[in-house]
């Protein structure tokens, strides 16, 4: 019997004729039941006259198989296989919401999202993508934002060597073929990322496009969405970003991307997460202040916010207002280009991400470099040219190190220079965010039934010194003016 490790893939492979109208005309679905559980699993052709059905096991056990196809000589296949413990410690499930505003693995134990940036790293050369993924496994970044699409914008304008469809922007695509060796490179990727415990935050569509990908006909975009739902599903680390920008495709409707979203749910059999990205323009009063813009958040087939904005002092008003996580997958990237979403300097990002995090949001970030091969992180990957990477390191072992930190962000009376995140009242996180400097701070945000040692964390440093005095609420905690400080607060 064919086994397969938990939450890892078995691949079931059928042979049929070789016909290119297969990509259009054919269908392939596995009825698959093990114990109490039925899934119906998509299929897909990989050219060549072979179907695949990839199956991602959650629970150990036996399971058996139907094949339900228009294709005659596959219709009725049956078999079976065996899904068996995963040893793999890397391997843990699938990414699930946990506690409204928060994430875990499939195996329970939580996830805190530390994103970064490289939206077409799949498309560099075989020495930058090695680059790439050698420069990830030493980073403290889990989750990385990369599209399927190449992407034509500035610091972008060197021409692929392959697509997902058949052609070249020379002679134009055949619409109806997908190239599976652009896919079958994606899934490669995809899998390396999985090995190195990082999320792969796939983004669907773009509006930055040459090629005509982002101006095809309706029914070739939702053969395109279900095509690549059939074949990347069953990887554990795939998240489903509809869209960069969403809003910039003016002339897709928001009916459009409802049938988007009704896809992928009916599609992917487990649940991935869903969201769907905003433009930003900080000098629009709308966009500044409001979500009118945004796609519908309370959508719930949408599991969390992914949000592009410059300002993290919403964040605990769209928790309330979309009752899901928050993910900042944009709030500007630490660089030197010209342009204003790429340029802050690398305080300024370790500040986001630990106001993001202390507001009861999750981050992003972005190397946005200029040098002399071309090559920027925030686009094709290769090497961190930044120094927030190091910060963000520091911040991601504070909050993974000890118990469960689900943050719960305050809004303390007299204190909007703090941002402040609480675990009940055992913990809470403090951070001086933006160029605050107190010499000191009164703590009546603490519960006022117990006492707690203080941690004084120089953010930029990565010092943490423990402050000499015991503390209860109302009490005054001296500091000593400087930025970029945060304090955390155990309860004893």
């Amino acid at each position: 019997m064919n086994t397969v490790k938990q939450w890892d893939r078995i691949e079931l492979t059928f042979n049929s004729t070789i016909d290119k109208k297969h990509f259009i005309n054919s269908e392939i679905t596995a009825i698959i039941t093990t114990q109490n559980e039925e899934f119906e699993v998509s299929g897909f052709y990989d050219d060549n006259g072979v179907f695949i059905v990839r199956f991602m096991p959650s629970k150990v056990g036996v399971y058996n198989y139907v094949i339900k196809s228009n294709v005659a000589e596959l219709n009725g296949i049956t078999g079976h296989f065996e899904c068996i413990i995963n040893d793999n410690e890397n391997i843990k499930g699938v990414v699930r919401v946990d506690e409204t505003y928060h994430f875990k693995f499939d195996n329970n134990e939580p996830y805190y999202p530390f994103g970064t940036t490289a939206y077409v790293w799949n498309y560099q050369l075989p020495e930058i993508q090695n680059q790439t993924i050698e420069t990830l496994s030493k980073s403290p970044f889990n989750k990385i934002r990369m599209c399927v699409f190449p992407k034509h914008y500035t610091y972008n304008f060197k021409e692929p060597e392959e697509f997902p469809f058949h052609g070249n922007i020379k002679d134009g695509f055949d619409f109806d073929t997908f190239n599976v060796s652009f896919f079958r490179k994606l899934e490669q990727q995809i899998e390396k990322l999985r090995q190195l415990k990082i999320e792969a935050d796939i983004i669907i569509f773009h509006p930055y496009d040459r090629w005509g990908f982002s101006k095809m006909d309706e029914k070739v975009d939702f053969r395109y969405v279900k095509y690549l739902v059939s074949r990347l599903s069953s990887f554990s680390n795939v998240w489903w970003s509809l869209a960069n920008e969403y809003d910039l495709l003016v002339h897709k409707s928001m009916e459009f991307w409802d049938k988007v979203v009704d896809i992928i749910a009916s599609q992917d059999p487990y649940h991935h997460l869903i969201s769907n990205h905003n433009w930003h323009d900080p000098f629009r009063y709308e966009h500044y202040t409001g979500t009118k813009h945004w796609y519908d958040h309370t959508n719930p087939k949408i599991t969390h916010a992914s949000i592009q904005h410059h300002d993290m002092w919403f964040i605990p008003f769209w928790r309330e207002q979309f009752k899901k996580p928050i993910m900042i997958d944009e709030c500007r990237y630490e660089g030197n280009v010209d342009l204003g979403w790429g340029n802050i300097n690398a305080e300024a990002m370790t500040d986001l991400f630990w106001s993001i995090l202390c507001a009861g949001g999750y981050a992003t970030h972005g190397d946005s470099f200029l040098s002399e091969d071309d090559i920027i992180w925030w686009s094709h990957g290769g090497v961190l040219k930044g120094q927030s990477a190091a910060r963000i390191a520091f911040l991601r072992q504070i909050i993974e190190e000890g118990p469960v930190k689900r943050l719960t962000p305050i809004r303390a009376d007299g204190h909007w220079d703090t941002v402040i995140g609480h675990v009940n009242s055992d913990y809470y996180l403090m951070y001086f965010w933006r160029n605050s400097q107190p010499g000191f701070k009164y703590m009546t945000m603490l519960d006022e039934h117990h006492q707690y040692k203080v941690e004084i964390i120089d953010t930029w440093n990565m010092t943490i010194e423990t402050y000499p005095e015991v503390v209860k609420k109302g009490d005054k905690v001296q500091l000593q003016s400087k930025q970029k400080i945060a304090l955390r607060v155990t309860k004893i």
